[in-house]
């Protein structure tokens, strides 16, 4: 046995034998500044029993942290809660190397693995609610469908109260540290921020049943272990994270906007920068993002409590820039709802780019409050109307939150946030 790549306890029987890559920056189009980890879990028992495997490459390592605890040919169960080639990519050759009894997925994992690695896969469909003996031990699974593939599903521990979530409650963090409490809460907050956004958004609705259906099943947790990131033992942490998520799949929003915005000889830039300010002279938070500097992940990281999206592109052979069609593809992607939005550009002697935003921003479903068009340079006519358009856009948004201060019956709500 190696003296390196050892196995990290977690409980008297169970032990993290996951992967740790530092050098990920970009995970099917999500930037992943501070890398990720690939969490596989392994289980003692009479039937010893794997939790997910790692992304190809990493198998040597995932294989070594299994022969610091165990003889890996002993394994007699492998149980794939998520068929995502970076949970699922060393599934064959761990198959073949350790020559599992019997490897379970749901029903749909077991099409999706089928279907990614070849017909023939010996695999047992585990349906929503069965129980897994492991010898002394007992495994339910919950199908968590379209979280966030059809596939996906939770396996709960019941000995141990370990809750096994594949990627939710995960976040894109690679760090020697393996629990939440080994790091900074709002390094924490801040990368779980980035995960939902970029990567959970679109299922907001099966997020909100998810965390009904597991409050109604009556399971108590000692311990959340995602496949990305750190593990939750302290339920004190892992509440705030729960509740973290309860806002964001209710898309709780903030009295706040939006600037996307890219420039070629800084037209549009300066029309942002007015619009900016008219915002902010009504009181109202503004965030900027330069399309030419920031990454579409940063613009979806600001979008998740925003209540107004303004877009500014020039435009570049008759369309817009192609750095505003890359960053609206992706928020539309991912389903955003955000009630108000405007749109804004500088042109030389056609200017369809404006006309071409709104028609994303209506496709995403927002209320249009109005364009600004400059030729060329802007001159004070257009800049004025571009303050009156960060105005109006400020406006509305106070008047949103004003109304949601108080329903039908006059009761308090929050006067921050509105549930959409």
């Amino acid at each position: 046995m190696p003296p390196y790549f050892n196995a990290v306890k977690i409980t008297d029987s169970v032990y993290w034998v996951g992967a740790i890559d530092w050098n990920v920056r970009n995970f099917h189009g999500y930037k992943t500044g501070r890398g990720t980890t690939y969490n596989a879990y392994l289980i003692l028992a009479d039937k010893i029993t794997l939790i997910d495997t790692v992304k190809k490459g990493f198998f040597e390592e995932m294989l070594a942290r299994i022969a610091s605890v165990v003889d890996p040919g002993k394994i007699e169960y492998i149980i794939s809660n998520h068929a995502e080639p970076d949970h699922s990519g060393a599934l064959l050759q761990t198959i073949k190397t350790v020559k599992p009894a019997e490897v379970f997925a749901s029903k749909m994992g077991v099409k999706a693995l089928n279907a990614h690695y070849g017909a023939g896969l010996e695999l047992t469909a585990a349906a929503d609610g069965e129980e897994l003996d492991i010898g002394g031990k007992k495994i339910t699974f919950m199908e968590t469908r379209m979280l966030h593939w059809p596939d996906s599903m939770f396996s709960y521990l019941q000995e141990e109260q370990i809750l096994f979530t594949q990627d939710a409650f995960g976040m894109h963090l690679a760090s020697g540290e393996r629990f939440a409490d080994e790091l900074p809460r709002e390094l924490l907050e801040r990368q779980a921020e980035s995960y939902y956004a970029n990567i959970i958004t679109p299922f907001s609705p099966q997020v909100a049943k998810l965390l009904k259906k597991v409050e109604e099943s009556g399971l108590t947790f000692n311990m959340v272990a995602p496949d990305h990131g750190p593990i939750w033992r302290s339920m004190e942490d892992f509440k705030r994270l729960l509740d973290l998520y309860k806002k964001w799949s209710n898309r709780e929003l903030q009295p706040k906007v939006v600037i996307l915005y890219d420039t070629m000889w800084q037209a549009t830039e300066k029309m942002s920068r007015v619009i900016e300010d008219g915002i902010r002279s009504a009181g109202v938070k503004v965030e900027p993002v330069n399309m030419s500097v920031c990454d579409r992940s940063e613009a979806a990281d600001k979008m998740l409590d925003a209540a107004a999206l303004i877009v500014g592109s020039p435009t570049l052979n008759n369309h817009l820039l192609p750095s505003i069609a890359d960053v609206l593809i992706y928020l539309k992607g991912l389903k955003f709802k955000t009630p108000y939005a405007a749109a804004f550009g500088s042109y030389g002697w056609s200017g369809e780019a404006v006309k071409q935003v709104k028609e994303y921003l209506e496709a995403m479903g927002s209320e249009i409050l109005g364009e600004v068009k400059a030729q060329y340079t802007p001159g004070e006519e257009v800049l004025h109307a571009c303050y009156e358009l960060g105005r109006t856009a400020a406006e509305k948004v106070k008047a949103h939150f004003q109304c949601s201060m108080s329903n039908d019956s006059g009761e308090k709500l929050s006067k921050n946030v509105k549930s959409i």
